[in-house]
């Protein structure tokens, strides 16, 4: 409940703070006293935007504060949610600056503006005329069915699922415009993977291929380098052999002489071993050297290919090559792996599609079993505020896809005369019948959900007396439980209030301000007869005033 509300500066509030009671307050005044004025400012603490205008000196901040008991509101986890202190009196507050920004606080926690309207709805339902139009609005009749129909948690568990279920519809969409794209690159990647795979990239050692290749392409000259060498060292008479036979005869008969020779001789020994050894294996090398064109083109056709794949791939390795044969068949393969998934998610949507439709089921069958109760409450209440021929009419239409509520379309037809036709809302009501409907609608909505703290604007407006009566009699029973304002001009509501305040206007220092004051039980017997008769009281107005005070 508004349990403390402070203006300052703005439009003709000069600085106003006032403390409110639980259940039925009414507030009064004349017309352009500024009940409007105090309106706006509610609005802003609120969270609506600032209208400039409004601000009543800019060289000064606006500030405007309201205190909420919301020990009973269940709003822990709201505050949890958003990081913000929880406490049974919450403080809202907004400031202008001069300079023009603003700025919002909840428990004095700086927020921005719309975390600050997301709580004010929540705690206070300022009812204008021109709200009296949501009636006609589906989002809110099927709020009022779904009340009574006790649909609020099956409503968020459909919600938290068809959230899911379009999640996992977008997922499959991406899978298969994947899959499509795909197909697309798949003769390409397969076309790629196919050359890569003919060159047998593992078995490629380069550096033997290079080796191989540059001894048949050289094979001659090996050959002719290798008689040579073969001639050098084996010729008869001028081979190194040769002479070397002769140097260690030479050596051998020097050891005999002196032992100083021998290492000499036997160094020379260890060369004619080594050199025999060289001859022996130039030989074997002779024997290798085999022409074969045959295999020098094969080898200079795997190099080409290795090559051009070289440059094909902009690498420069077998090993970089071996990569993207491996990324080109995961590429290949991976169409399977997405026709797998897709199989999944279809089977997913499938199961949620299910449940979906078995909740929306569920919502539209309790739905159907509150209508009659809905329109019987409505019809009563109807012929009490001076509608006794107004007859209603709920029906259904399915939908073909899912809606945020679930899978109905609704049509909240009236009838508001003997022999007229049944039509929408807003065809076949005025804007009075409107405010009564809504009337009737916010007091049965108050035995079936926790409403916060409401404030009717002038919502009996064009009524009679008599209807004015049970329109106060309607807020009376509202308030029970909840807290209640009605802005009204009509002595026989006014007169139903609890609490009693009047807006009015005052001259202080060549200054016109508005001022609100609770009125005291005399002061309200003088503003109803003022009400009931002008500014002239009579001695009758004031006995009619006491008799609706009592």
């Amino acid at each position: 409940m508004l349990s403390d509300l402070s203006i300052k500066n703005y439009a003709l509030i000069d600085n106003l703070q006032v403390q409110f009671d639980s259940g039925f307050t009414s507030i009064t005044g004349e017309t352009g006293a500024g009940k409007s004025v105090l309106l706006g400012g509610l609005a802003l603490v609120l969270g609506k935007r600032v209208d400039f205008s409004h601000i009543n000196d800019l060289s000064k901040k606006c500030i405007i504060e309201a205190s909420f008991n919301v020990e009973s509101f269940n709003l822990k986890s709201f505050f949890e949610n958003n990081d913000l202190d929880f406490e049974f009196l919450t403080i809202l507050r907004r400031e202008i600056l001069p300079s023009g920004k603003s700025r919002a606080f909840i428990n004095d926690s700086p927020v921005n503006l719309s975390l600050l309207n997301a709580l004010g709805e929540k705690l206070i339902d300022i009812h204008s005329q021109q709200q009296t139009q949501e009636l006609t609005n589906d989002d809110f009749q099927f709020q009022v069915l779904d009340a009574l129909a006790q649909n609020n948690k099956t409503i968020e568990d459909y919600q938290l699922l068809l959230k899911t279920f379009k999640s996992t519809q977008k997922q499959l969409e991406e899978l298969k415009a994947s899959k499509l794209q795909s197909q697309k690159d798949r003769d390409y990647h397969t076309f790629l993977l196919n050359e890569l795979m003919e060159v047998n990239l593992q078995s490629i050692d380069l550096e033997s291929i290079d080796v191989e290749y540059n001894t048949l392409n050289n094979v001659e000259l090996i050959q002719a380098e290798l008689n040579l060498a073969n001639q050098i060292l084996g010729s008869e008479d001028l081979g190194i052999a040769s002479n070397l036979i002769m140097l260690k005869q030479v050596f051998h008969k020097l050891t005999d002489i002196s032992s100083s020779y021998k290492t000499l001789s036997d160094r020379i020994q260890s060369v004619s071993i080594e050199l025999d050894d060289i001859f022996n294996e130039i030989e074997s090398e002779q024997s290798k050297v085999d022409v074969n064109p045959a295999r020098l083109i094969e080898i200079d056709a795997i190099l080409q290919k290795v090559h051009n794949l070289f440059s094909k791939h902009n690498v420069k390795s077998v090993q970089a090559l071996i990569d993207v044969q491996s990324e080109l068949e995961s590429k290949v393969d991976s169409i399977a792996s997405l026709e797998t998934s897709i199989i999944a998610a279809e089977k997913a949507l499938d199961s949620q599609i299910n449940k979906l439709d078995k909740m929306a089921n569920m919502i539209h069958k309790k739905r159907k079993t509150v209508v009659a109760k809905l329109i019987m409450q409505l019809e009563t209440i109807l012929t009490d505020l001076g509608m006794p021929n107004a007859r209603f009419k709920i029906e259904f239409s399915p939908s073909e896809t899912y809606l945020y509520n679930g899978k109905d379309h609704l049509d909240f037809l009236l009838k508001a005369n003997k022999g007229s036709k049944f039509l929408s809302l807003k065809k076949a009501a005025s804007g009075g019948e409107l405010s009564r409907i809504m009337l009737a609608i916010k007091s049965i909505l108050s035995k079936y959900q926790q409403l916060p703290t409401i404030m009717f604007d002038e919502i009996d407006t064009g009524v009679s007396g008599e209807i004015a009566h049970k329109m106060g009699d309607i807020m009376k029973q509202m308030s029970l439980s909840m807290q209640v304002f009605s802005i009204t001009h009509l002595p026989q509501i006014a007169a139903k209030g609890q609490s009693h305040f009047k807006v009015y206007k005052q001259d202080i220092k060549e200054i016109t301000v508005t001022a609100l004051k609770k009125l005291s039980k005399d002061d309200r017997v003088v503003e109803i007869a003022q009400m009931l008769g002008g500014k002239k009281v009579s001695s009758s107005a004031v006995a009619h005033a006491k008799q609706l005070l009592n």
